[in-house]
């Protein structure tokens, strides 16, 4: 199937608007934080991912950010909006079945 060719002019309009050029910057700064912690090296092929997307309304916290190959992150599974689906990451792995506790009253004689 062929794909069709890149429409840089649209790109380029949608990384102009001034919500994406902001949570650019809150990416980078992510990056930047991870370099300085020594948690991450320049060059090294990773990705800070936030946990919850900044897009579905995540905070830019260092408590919802995570290193992955960049690979890793660019291959997340995507809306027909092209927004990212909600984690998906291990939603193939099957749940453990949890038993629900049974509370037995006990009754008083009077």
């Amino acid at each position: 199937m062929p794909r069709n060719p890149r429409d840089y002019k649209k790109e380029n309009e949608y990384k102009s608007k001034p919500e994406q050029i902001r949570l650019r910057g809150i990416r980078n700064k992510a990056r930047e934080a991870a370099i300085k912690a020594g948690k991450a090296k320049v060059g090294d092929g990773t990705s800070v991912d936030h946990i919850k997307p900044l897009s579905k309304g995540g905070s830019e916290k260092a408590n919802n950010t995570r290193l992955i190959s960049f690979a890793k992150n660019s291959s997340f599974q995507r809306n027909a909006d092209s927004s990212v689906k909600k984690n998906t990451i291990g939603a193939n792995k099957k749940r453990p079945t949890v038993k629900k506790k049974v509370v037995k009253k006990k009754v008083t004689k009077k």
